[in-house]
Order: C-alpha cells, then sequence, then structure tokens
C-alpha cells in the first residue's frame, strides 16, 4: 500500500511525502490585500508539508468574499507575497496559491461592490463584513459578455502568483464560491450557454482552468472540488454526471491535479476517483465537520487510491504535524476562536512537540 510518507512527483515537483497542508482562510492579511512578515512565518513553519496550499488569495477586489484576505491583482499584493514564498523555499517546502473568486459570497460593506453571481440568488446564511455577519447580499447576475471576464480573472492572478514565487496556484472550485455556484443547480438558472445542462454548467469552471493553464502551465494548475457540498446554499441536483463530465475535461487539459472534499457519499467519491487519471488529493473528512483528518482517514484513503491527503486544521496547531504523523505523536488540540481574530495568537504561537527527557 502506499504510505504517507513515500515521495510523489506532482508535475516538475518531487514532494518529500504525501501530506498536503490545505487552504484555510485565517485573515491576517494587511490593508490593501498586503501579505504579512507573519504570514511568511506561518507557511514556513509548515513547510515540511509536502504541499502547502495557501488560504484562498482573490483574483480582484470583486472576488473578495471575506475582510482581512490576502489579494493576487496589484504590483503591490505580488511584491507583498514574494517573502512569504522565499521562506517557504528556504525551509525546504513548496507552496500553491489558492485562488478564490467568492462570487455571491461577499458584502459591499467588504469590496465597495455589489456582489456577482451566476444568477441574482443570494447566498444563504451570513456573510463576514468588516462590521461583523450581515445577511447575504441579492448579487448581480452577470451579463453573458461579463462572464469570461472572470474566468480570465483566475489566470491573471494565477501570471501574478508564479511572478509572487508559488509554485503553482489552485482554482478554489468547491465550497460555494463562484466556480461552485456555476456548477449548481440552484444558484445558477442561467438559460444561456452557462446555465441548465451539465455542459452548460461546467463551462465556467473548465473556461477559468483553459485560461490558467494556457498563463502558467498545466503543471502548475490545479483545482479543488467539493461534490454535492451545499455550503451557502448551493444544491447539485446530478453529482456522479456533473462531476465526472468536469473531470473528463479537466483530463484534456492535463493539470496538475484534482483536490477533492469527501462531501459526498464515499461511493460516489471512488466513481469520480475512477473517472480521474490523474494525480488526487483528498481531504477525507467533511469540512469544518466535528471529526478531524488523522493518520487513520488518511491510510484508509491512500488504500482507496488517493495519491496526496489534505490535512486542514491538524496545521493549525500543529506546525510540525508531518513528523507528528510519521512519528504517531499527539496531535495538539486547535482553539477555534483564534481562528479569524488576526494578530499572531492562535497563529504563530503553536510550538512543536516537546519530547521529554
Amino acid at each position: 500500500m502506499t504510505d504517507l510518507f513515500h515521495t510523489y512527483q506532482l508535475g516538475d515537483l518531487t514532494l518529500p511525502n504525501r501530506v498536503v497542508m490545505a487552504p484555510m482562510t485565517r485573515v491576517r492579511a494587511a490593508a490593501g490585500g498586503l501579505a504579512t512578515p507573519s504570514m511568511a512565518t506561518y507557511y514556513a513553519q509548515r513547510a515540511t508539508a509536502g504541499l502547502i496550499v495557501s488560504e484562498g488569495v482573490q483574483p480582484s477586489l470583486i472576488g473578495q468574499s471575506n475582510p482581512g484576505t490576502p489579494g493576487l491583482y496589484t504590483d503591490e499584493q505580488v511584491s507583498a507575497w514574494r517573502p512569504v514564498t522565499s521562506a517557504v523555499h528556504a525551509n525546504g517546502g513548496r507552496i500553491f496559491a489558492q485562488i478564490m473568486h467568492g462570487g455571491r459570497v461577499s458584502h459591499p460593506d467588504t469590496t465597495g461592490m455589489r456582489p456577482v453571481g451566476p444568477s441574482a440568488i443570494p447566498a444563504v446564511g451570513d456573510v463576514f463584513t468588516p462590521t461583523g455577519p450581515q445577511p447575504a447580499p441579492v448579487p448581480r447576475a452577470l451579463e453573458a459578455g461579463e462572464v469570461g471576464e472572470h474566468a480570465l480573472a483566475y489566470a491573471s492572478a494565477a501570471r501574478r502568483a508564479v511572478d509572487a514565487g508559488f509554485d503553482g496556484v489552485e482554482l478554489h472550485g468547491a465550497n460555494g464560491y463562484l466556480i461552485s455556484q456555476f456548477l449548481s443547480s440552484n444558484a445558477n438558472l442561467r438559460t444561456d450557454s452557462y446555465g441548465g445542462s451539465v455542459t452548460n454548467r461546467i463551462r465556467f469552471a473548465v473556461e477559468a482552468v483553459s485560461a490558467t493553464v494556457q498563463a502558467v502551465g498545466g503543471a502548475r494548475t490545479g483545482i479543488r472540488l467539493s461534490p454535492g457540498g451545499g455550503f451557502w446554499g448551493v444544491e447539485e441536483a446530478d453529482v456522479p454526471e456533473l462531476y465526472s463530465a468536469l473531470l473528463t475535461e479537466l483530463a484534456r487539459l492535463d493539470v496538475a491535479y484534482v483536490h477533492i472534499e469527501a462531501t459526498a457519499d464515499e461511493e460516489v467519491l471512488l466513481g469520480l476517483r475512477r473517472a480521474w487519471a490523474g494525480s488526487l488529493i483528498m481531504n477525507p473528512v467533511f469540512p469544518m465537520g466535528p471529526k478531524q483528518t488523522g493518520r487513520a482517514e488518511a491510510d484508509h484513503w491512500l488504500g482507496l487510491g488517493a495519491d496526496l491527503i489534505g490535512f486542514g486544521r491538524a496545521f493549525i496547531a500543529n506546525p510540525d504535524l508531518v513528523e507528528r504523523l510519521r512519528s504517531r505523536l499527539p496531535i495538539a488540540p486547535v482553539d477555534e476562536a483564534t481562528y479569524y481574530q488576526g494578530g499572531d495568537a492562535g497563529y504563530l504561537t503553536y510550538p512543536a512537540y516537546q519530547y521529554k527527557d
């Protein structure tokens, strides 16, 4: 059986292990969407991961979902990211930027603009704003001529990511954000070539990935998906057909990997594994659910054919997670109150495992 600590060739990168640090929003960016020295320390502390995928990075101001998140659409943002990627590389790591367009999961108080989406249907729930949670607003439905511009935003951000020193990018196609909204059967009620049939609903995702591959190459491009996840009220009426069709198109683009969350039944996920012959990163447990991914869940999915395993929350409190997993050391608990509070507490203050004499 594949071992979690075997090397893996991912595109042009040789990963020293199969442990992936999954993307996690931490809202520690400075004004203007700038990365900070603390962010450089945070990611460098976790550079023993086979691959780090950064927190979601907006490709445009209108694509920003939460306040306090970083961007990759200005020269200043590129410059701010360079010390982060340099610190990871100096510690022997590899890092992809996750490009995340929030679509309708945003608020004018955050961006100064009305959010956009495939249709004028609001997300379900409250969104984060600078003054606290507020009901998700009704987005403006994108005009047919605008849709392509937003697909190209991912490619533009990818170019900037490579310029900033990232080893590649992951398009956030999961968790109810813009790509996921286009895949949806209830957030996307369009009657043009981007809505209705499975072929039409995957079109935006395929165009965004295709543009990114053209911009930075397939070996530097991945995508994250959450089949049937239901985040922010997104529904998908035909998960196996929808995602099998999408994976077929992605295979033609020769992308580096697909990153799938365990948001559907295992039988469905195994069907998608069979439909996807390329590199697969698997997040074995439902995101933000009561259970966290551990060694047992990782080994289970490696046995089912995953190539790499994504660990999320465990990396927050365990900068040395790879060594803890390798040596079967205790996994420290995370303080959820510090997830989004800002500052270095609960961000840079978790220690490596302390061996006793």
